[in-house]
């Protein structure tokens, strides 16, 4: 099955600072994204039902960017990118999300990371 990237933008009424926060910190990543998270010298393992996935940190720019590698896809060019920028027009952040899956898989990927972004909304306060 081929594996295609796709690309996805949310507005938040939190700051890139707190956003990046929930991005990058154990605390916050079990509060939205997993159920269990261990963060070391920029290596993020996360569970989920018992099951453990490793990423690896390429890019980590405070309240910018945080690019992560899927240690199963290491060296393939896949990755997970989460990119914050502010609204000159309504001062919400912008956080742009790029994922991979495979072709098949895009709109029930594109489900799974919009209920996680309601998660992250609750998380943040908006």
């Amino acid at each position: 099955m081929d594996r295609v990237s796709f690309t996805m933008e949310f507005l938040f009424r939190a700051s890139p600072t707190i956003i990046y926060k929930f991005l990058t910190t154990p605390d916050c990543l079990i509060r939205w994204f997993c159920d269990d998270c261990n963060i070391i010298d920029g290596r993020f393992t996360f569970e989920w039902d018992g099951e453990e996935e490793v990423a690896v940190a390429l890019e980590d720019i405070e309240n910018e960017q945080l690019k992560l590698e899927w240690e199963e896809f290491e060296g393939e060019e896949e990755f997970l990118d989460f990119q914050m920028s502010r609204s000159e027009v309504t001062g919400e952040t912008i956080l742009e999300i790029t994922a991979f899956c495979d072709s098949d898989e895009v709109e029930q990927e594109k489900q799974f990371w919009s209920t996680q972004m309601e998660g992250l909304r609750r998380a943040t306060g908006g």
